[in-house]
């Protein structure tokens, strides 16, 4: 019953490696080692990722609802037929249903399909960008789910992009080769970017202990700063600029696009699908995927079952970033081709801990979930636009889907569901 030298591995990395407990004999079982002691951020993030498909849409659901109710309580025509709301109600209620079902009805038309187009193909623009926006969060979603299933929180997202974005940038700036090979290059200089930066966190976490959550926040700090300063050197520096940005990225070392410019889909999409793929088959179908998700559930059983778990610790480490980095790399190659800043992040190193976390760190789930997130994105300025609705409604919105993905008992009794067998709660 064990994956390697004969000893089981516990209750808990057996069924997080795809083994049923239950068909281990009662004597064997109740030698399994116990599960170790998590710390309170460490039992909230396994618990959000094992928690149930229906959870999490139901979560999205009551998040919806919350962003009507702020839609409502800030429009001014609602606010001024609540002064005679007893007069006359159905005024009030009118305002509140204009306000809302327009408001959705833009995020829906700016993100997903302009219903308002007669052709179809141009009605179609609207979720081409949402792609875009969705293509960098889908990549640095994956590295953070990657490391939240082997059981390290990598919360440098962050740095990563940054590095990611640096190594991408200046290769795509200095060196104008070949078309397709100063691509590569570029993105592979960006790849390993990331991956040091995370590479170094899983080594420092698996020979002196080091917490990977303080560590990787602390060198967000350093690589954001580290970039500033670079950004006023002659390294990265645009000559032609006194500002701190780069000179613009050679035509060679541009993403190019898989649709029509108005669609704004370039290879990079394509790139991510295939990561997502690649994630889903490392995690399920490979050797190092099913010590990842052993590690992950029960790191003590894994090392009794003869799993070197530091070595998972560094190898998932630098998975994670690599990925996280990705999403630095479509920064500079195939979004602020002209030139890139210190803020070329653009809050993706934080948003992808909540796509993973919504798409509950399994692969194919934060691929819609980050879909769902550049619709937002995408959405959500046309909102503003089109309805003087603040951005702001929409991050709300984003915000509340994880507070309750991460409170699912307060879901499940919201809706009357019953605990699902085998879930933390």
């Amino acid at each position: 019953m064990s994956p390697a030298g004969g000893v089981p591995v516990g209750e808990t990395g057996m069924a997080g490696a795809g083994l049923d407990p239950e068909s281990i004999p009662p004597e064997e079982r109740a030698r399994l080692p116990k599960p170790p002691e998590r710390g309170p951020i460490g039992s909230t993030l396994i618990a959000i990722r094992d928690g149930n498909a229906l959870t999490t849409i139901l979560a999205v659901v009551i998040a919806l609802v919350v962003g009507a109710i702020l839609i409502a309580a800030t429009n001014p025509t609602v606010q001024s037929t609540a002064g005679y709301f007893f007069a006359r109600p159905t005024d009030m209620l009118s305002a509140i249903w204009a306000c809302v079902s327009g408001s959705y009805l833009a995020l829906f038309q700016g993100g997903v399909y302009d219903f308002s187009q007669a052709n179809p193909l141009v009605a179609l623009q609207s979720l081409g960008h949402s792609i875009g926006f969705a293509t960098p969060l889908i990549a640095a979603g994956l590295g953070i789910a990657v490391a939240f299933r082997s059981g390290v929180f990598n919360i440098g997202g962050q740095g990563q992009v940054l590095m990611g974005a640096a190594f991408a940038g200046y290769v795509g700036f200095t060196w104008d080769g070949p078309p397709i090979i100063t691509l590569i290059v570029a993105v592979l200089f960006g790849l390993l970017g990331g991956g040091l930066l995370a590479g170094l966190v899983g080594v420092l976490k698996a020979r002196t202990g080091a917490n990977e959550v303080i560590v990787t926040i602390m060198l967000n700090y350093v690589v954001y700063y580290l970039l500033d300063f670079a950004l006023q050197t002659p390294l990265l520096q645009d000559p032609k600029s006194v500002n701190p940005i780069s000179p613009p990225e050679n035509a060679n070392a541009i993403f190019f696009n898989v649709l029509p410019a108005e669609y704004h889909v370039n290879i990079g999409f394509v790139l991510a699908i295939a990561a997502t793929f690649a994630c889903s088959w490392l995690l399920s179908r490979s050797s190092i995927g099913f010590k990842m998700r052993a590690v992950g559930e029960n790191a003590r059983a894994a090392r009794v079952a003869g799993i070197e778990v530091d070595r998972v610790f560094t190898a998932a480490m630098v998975i994670s970033g690599v990925l996280v980095g990705f999403a630095g790399v479509y920064q500079v190659l195939g979004t602020t081709t002209t030139g890139f800043t210190s803020g070329v992040d653009a809050g993706i190193g934080f948003n992808a801990i909540t796509v993973a976390l919504l798409g509950r760190s399994r692969p194919w789930g934060v691929f819609w979930a980050g879909i769902l997130f550049g619709v937002f994105q995408a959405g959500g300025y046309t909102m503003q636009a089109a309805q003087n609705v603040d951005i702001n409604a929409v991050q709300v919105v984003q915000s509340v889907i994880v507070l309750f993905i991460a409170a699912p008992p307060l879901v499940r009794w919201i809706f009357r569901l019953p605990q699902p067998k085998g879930v933390v709660a």
